[in-house]
């Protein structure tokens, strides 16, 4: 069953049932948001309880991550014939458990465990659940529907984050854990009461899952991910020292700075569905062409606060967009193994985390100074521009890629 059958074959539901569906979609990315950004604030404390380093606290970042990246595609295809809705409960139940263990955490192992569990539900929850939203609602509203899934991680980064943070910072940050554990069970009862019976695609399994590996189309979208929206993690990665050592601000601006990152996502994922309803791959190029003047112009004026808080802003409304349109090209891409592909989006997302990380601490380390990060995220985001047009040109005539025979 494709897509499109599978859609067809979801209840239509009233506007209230709808937006309730969409909510609950929404509050598990609002718990996922939260659980992956709170650790970079509160990594200090985290050192200090168990006398370790605070580089060899960020490890419970870097495991974090790489549980994203194992689990996007292998829940996505070993859970391929899971009816959606009980599988997106599942997930957000894991999701509990993983915070759980992480508020419970007695030593740096068990804490460290605990995170990469944590982490595996991530990109399939968001993969699976983009592929339920659209299901949902018309062909022509789907870009819409992705957007209003991932408004959940846009808000976790202008709310969610700040207030465990500083939650974190007074009462421990054991609580931010537990909060992020209390939330995740609160979806799983609004998943139940609010989203409509889904089943599995007829015929799904891991080995038709596993089909859109073949095509070469979704490895284009995924490799735009990793290396376009690198660039944004080159600059947000280092966004605190940009704020206090280039722009001369208090470290206790560093929270308004990342509020105003999730302000610009939060706008994205709204006006930014609605271009991706537009143009898919419209999309795509605007915004990493997007990205790389604005990442430019940061560069250039980022000793300003003002231009700091204005580029950081736009910055998460482009970065926003690009994630969205990246997600519906992905489920163009492979029709008939959706989810796979969808959940596999997060696993490019976090690798381009990692690698834009790395890149730009490359270019502090050899001495180019913090604002460097944004030229490296400049050179990111036209590579990704650059495979973005190969992907284009390895389209055949009709617009599709060819499939390898079986």
């Amino acid at each position: 069953m494709t897509a499109v059958a599978e859609q067809s074959a979801t209840p239509a539901l009233s506007r209230g049932a709808l937006a309730g569906a969409m909510f609950a979609l929404a509050l598990g990315g609002f718990a996922i948001g939260t659980t992956e950004f709170a650790t970079m604030g509160l990594l200090p404390q985290v050192a200090a309880t168990f006398d370790i380093s605070i580089p060899t606290a960020g490890y419970a970042i870097t495991l974090y991550a790489l549980g994203v990246v194992v689990g996007a595609p292998l829940i996505a295809g070993l859970a391929a014939r899971v009816a959606r809705k009980g599988l997106l409960i599942s997930l957000v139940i894991a999701l509990a458990l993983g915070n759980g263990l992480s508020a419970l955490a007695w030593d740096t192992t068990s804490l460290l465990a605990a995170r990469f569990l944590a982490g595996l539900p991530h990109g399939a929850y968001f993969g699976i659940a983009a592929v339920v939203a659209q299901s949902l609602v018309p062909p022509h509203r789907r870009g819409t529907a992705v957007a209003r899934v991932m408004i959940g991680l846009t808000v976790a980064n202008l709310v969610g984050v700040p207030v465990a943070t500083a939650a974190g910072q007074q009462i421990g940050w054991r609580a931010a854990y537990l909060a992020v554990a209390v939330i995740a069970g609160v979806t799983a009862v609004a998943l139940a009461g609010r989203l409509p019976r889904i089943p599995a695609a007829e015929g799904a399994s891991m080995v038709a899952e596993l089909r859109a590996f073949r095509r070469p189309q979704v490895w284009f979208a995924l490799l735009v991910g990793m290396v376009g929206f690198g660039g944004m993690f080159a600059v947000y990665s280092y966004v605190s020292p940009l704020t206090t050592e280039v722009a001369g601000l208090p470290g206790g601006v560093v929270p308004w700075v990342l509020a105003t990152f999730g302000l610009g996502m939060t706008v994205g994922a709204g006006l930014g569905g609605r271009l991706v309803d537009r143009s898919v791959m419209g999309s795509v190029f605007g915004s990493l062409g997007a990205m790389a003047v604005v990442l430019a112009l940061l560069g250039l004026t980022s000793s300003n606060p003002v231009a700091l808080f204005a580029f950081v802003l736009l910055i998460g409304f482009v970065s926003q967009l690009l994630a969205s349109a990246l997600q519906v090209r992905l489920m163009d891409a492979s029709p008939d193994a959706p989810s796979l592909a969808s959940s596999s989006n997060h696993s490019a997302l976090n690798v381009a985390n990692g690698a834009g990380a790395w890149l730009g601490g490359l270019a502090i380390a050899a001495g180019w100074g913090y604002t460097a990060t944004a030229w490296v995220g400049v050179a990111l985001s036209v590579a990704g521009l650059a495979v973005a047009g190969v992907s284009l040109l390895a389209r055949s005539p009709n617009g599709s890629t060819p499939v390898p025979a079986a």
